[in-house]
This record gives C-alpha cells, sequence and structure tokens, in this order.
C-alpha cells in the first residue's frame, strides 16, 4: 500500500538534501512537489493544500537540528503532521454497553459483511467478547448466505430472520436475543446499494433510532480513492457515523482516503481491512500509517502481530527441543504455519524499516511457502523427525511427489540446516558473544 505516493514523496525530500538551512526557496520546491504527489495520491485537492501550508508555516526558518540535515527535519515535519491529519490518535471502538451494539453502515460491494465478520472474529478472539452478528439486508439473500458462512467460519452465531422484509423489526429483535442469551456484542450488518439513495438513509437511520446503537461504523473500499471520501460525507450528513473503516488497503490503493477522509468528514478511522482472510483486520493508528507513508517501516504493528499468534507453551516447547538438537521438519512447519497467520508476507515484510522499499517490484504472493510445504508433506514422518536419514534416493522420491526439483529439495534442507543452528545459537546465547567479539 502507498508504494507510489512513498516513492514520489522520498523523490520531494531529495531536494532539500545539501542545504545548510531551511529558506523559503527550497521549502517552496519541495511543498510543491509533496502537494503534487499527495494529488496524485488521490487525496482531496484541498486537504492538500491546508497540509502543504502547515508543513510550510512549520519548516521555515527552522535551524537544523543538531545531527538532521534539512531533509531529514522536513521529513520529520511531513510525518508529524501526516499523522495529524490522520486523526493524531487511535480512537477504539466504543464497546460500553451490556450489549454493546455496533451498527454497519456503506455501499454496496465496500466490505461491509466480510468485515462485520473480521470484527466479530477480533472481538472474540482478542477481546474475550461474546458476539452476535445480525443479517439486515433482506434484499439480498446472498448477503445473508454470505454472512451465515462467515459466522460458521469464525463460530460466532448469525441472527437470521428468514423470510422478513423488515430490517428494523430484525435488529431490535436481535437486540432482545441478544440480552437473553448473554452475547454481550450484536454487530448489525445492513443492506448498501450501489449508490447513496433516499430510501437506503431513511432505511438506516430507522433502523439507528430502533436500537440506539453505541458505536455507528462507516465501512468504504479504499480502492475508490476521492470518492469514498465524498460517499463518506454524504453517508455522515444523515447518519452521523461514529467512525470509518477502510477495507482493501491490501490492493493497488493510493491512499487517498486514508488521508483525506479524517480532514473532510472529522470522524476517525478505527479500522483498517488489510486482506481477505478472516484476521487481516488492524486497529487503525495515525503515526504508524505516517511511517509507512514515508517508507519507516512499522514495527510496532509487526510486534503486536508476532504477540498474538505467541504461545508461550509451544515456545517452551521449541526451546526444550533447540537446546537437545531434536528441531524437526514438524517444527519448521509449524513456524511457517505461525507466520502465515500473521498475514500477507510481503505486508509484513514491509513493516521493517527500508524493507519494504526494497521488496517494491518484488512479487511475494500468499503462496510464498507452497514449495516449502509440498516438499516437507511429502516426506514420511520419520523423514520430517530425522532429516539426517534423507539420502539420494530419498530425495528424488520427495521431488517427485512434491512437484519441485531436486536442487528445491536440496536448497530446502540447506535453509533448514542454518535455521536450525541459527536457533542453537541463540538459545545457548552464543550470538551475543560473537556480537561482543566484534564489537
Amino acid at each position: 500500500m502507498f508504494e507510489n505516493l512513498s516513492e514520489r514523496l522520498e523523490r520531494s525530500f531529495k531536494i532539500l538534501k545539501g542545504q545548510g538551512r531551511i529558506t523559503e526557496i527550497n521549502v517552496a520546491e519541495t511543498l510543491k512537489d509533496v502537494r503534487k504527489a499527495l494529488t496524485e495520491a488521490d487525496v482531496n485537492y484541498k486537504t492538500a493544500k491546508q497540509f502543504v501550508d502547515m508543513v510550510r508555516e512549520k519548516a521555515i526558518g527552522q535551524n537544523v537540528l543538531t545531527a538532521l540535515n534539512p531533509n531529514q527535519l522536513m521529513i520529520k515535519i511531513v510525518h508529524d503532521e501526516l499523522a495529524t491529519l490522520m486523526g493524531g490518535e487511535h480512537i477504539d471502538v466504543n464497546l460500553h454497553g451490556n450489549p454493546a451494539i455496533i451498527l454497519m453502515s456503506g455501499l454496496q460491494g465496500s466490505g461491509k459483511t466480510t468485515f462485520s465478520g473480521k470484527l466479530a472474529n477480533m472481538l472474540k478472539t482478542k477481546r474475550g467478547k461474546k458476539p452476535l452478528l445480525v443479517a439486515c439486508d433482506v434484499y439480498r439473500p446472498a448477503a445473508i448466505e454470505q454472512l451465515k458462512v462467515v459466522g460458521e467460519q469464525i463460530g460466532v452465531q448469525v441472527y437470521i430472520v428468514e423470510g422478513s422484509t423488515d430490517p428494523v423489526k430484525i435488529a431490535r429483535d436481535a437486540v432482545a436475543y441478544a440480552k437473553e442469551y448473554g452475547f454481550d456484542c450484536v454487530i448489525v450488518d445492513t443492506a448498501g446499494r450501489l449508490a447513496v439513495d433516499e430510501q437506503m438513509m431513511q432505511e438506516i437511520a430507522a433502523i439507528k433510532q430502533a436500537i440506539q446503537p453505541h458505536e455507528t461504523l462507516f465501512v468504504v473500499d479504499a480502492m475508490t480513492g476521492q470518492d469514498a471520501v465524498n460517499t463518506a460525507k454524504e453517508f455522515n450528513d444523515r447518519l452521523d457515523f461514529d467512525g470509518v473503516v477502510l477495507t482493501k488497503l491490501d490492493g493497488d490503493t493510493r491512499g487517498g482516503a486514508a488521508i483525506s477522509i479524517r480532514s473532510v468528514v472529522d470522524k476517525p478511522i478505527k479500522f483498517i481491512g488489510t486482506g481477505e482472510k478472516m484476521d487481516a483486520i488492524d486497529a487503525f493508528h495515525p503515526a504508524r500509517m505516517a511511517d509507512r507513508i514515508l517508507g519507516m517501516g512499522d514495527v510496532v504493528s509487526l510486534v503486536e502481530r508476532i504477540q498474538n499468534q505467541y504461545d508461550e507453551e509451544e515456545a517452551r516447547r521449541l526451546e526444550r527441543k533447540i537446546a537437545k538438537n531434536q528441531f524437526d521438519f514438524e517444527d519448521f512447519m509449524a513456524q511457517i504455519q505461525q507466520i502465515k497467520k500473521m498475514g500477507n508476507v510481503k505486508d509484513l515484510m514491509g513493516m521493517i524499516p527500508g524493507v519494504g522499499k526494497a521488496l517494491k517490484d518484488v512479487e511475494i504472493g500468499d503462496d510464498a511457502f507452497k514449495s516449502i510445504e509440498a516438499i516437507i508433506n511429502s516426506m514420511t514422518p520419520e523423514e520430517r523427525h530425522h532429516p539426517g536419514i534423507l539420502n539420494g534416493s530419498r530425495k528424488n522420491r520427495i521431488a517427485k511427489g512434491s512437484g519441485t526439483s531436486i536442487v528445491e529439495v536440496n536448497r530446502l534442507l540447506k535453509q533448514f540446516d542454518q535455521t536450525s543452528k541459527m536457533m542453537r545459537m541463540a538459545s545457548s546465547g552464543k550470538i551475543k558473544q560473537l556480537a561482543k567479539r566484534h564489537r
């Protein structure tokens, strides 16, 4: 995400390199390029202009800080203003209520139903909630069926009233049902249209009036760019929602919606969707997003994703096996599965400072581990537990069974051997000793 914008902004900052002091002349030249980069990323023109004016005001006349050149100082100013523009601080979803009622709104095709499932899954697995999904799109049977499939996938009950054409009554009855059966969170998925129309607005306003939600979220497809901002404004004028959800930020989006939407509707972005899987949902942190836009990575979010997959019991078991030199391909496969649960590999790598730029033109799909998994799955249990027995004939059989080559099998064995050695060194503290020796 934001690859083109990041590249353009980096080029803009190069104008200041080698300057001893930030002046009106070199600032004007840089900011002209910054504004062009923002508008090309589909940022609202008025927002881009206000942003550039604010940066200019803070930059002109500032002495270069010790150990900082003008280029770095400008990046810091732009970073801070970007974070402020996108909201400044993270604002969490309001779950105060028994049950907490969340009303979902948005156009058809924005990813509203899928996101309802993602939110329910997040509240269940990370917040310890017992959510109830409510199907209030009575016009599209496919939407009800989709929500039912999503509910089954994540193990969350879906409240459906077959044959009903009254979404207001469905929503009201669902809240009563949740209270009776101990659900502490209700997520109401409403109908969308291909465009904003009066009937849809009246209906969702009636639902909101009937159930008095603690949180109303507007879901919008980030790939629609400036149209997303315009639609958000129309919905907010009628619905006065509490927060925005940006979906499909993993796609070919220019990022304009993420940057513009807060300043246009004055409502915080609360969540972003980063993929198709049910765990592909992140809380929106303006400062972290500014880091990513400026190519600084997002180490905090990366650590959080790792922590979400971290299993203390499994880590202790693995540490004991490594200490005894018993790390095998079953353990190797388990580590791969954990990495896959954390999300798209390229997205994860992009969170490491400097790596995102290096991977700009590198294609890393969701099937990045496919051949490795195929090779390991083609091994017998004995071979997975005792890699040392893999001779030429066994490797040949594994290559044929996995649809790979002997070269690929040997490459995996070498990677596995290197990984095992590194893990043993880390376990025994040798890495720290080597680091001290080379200081």
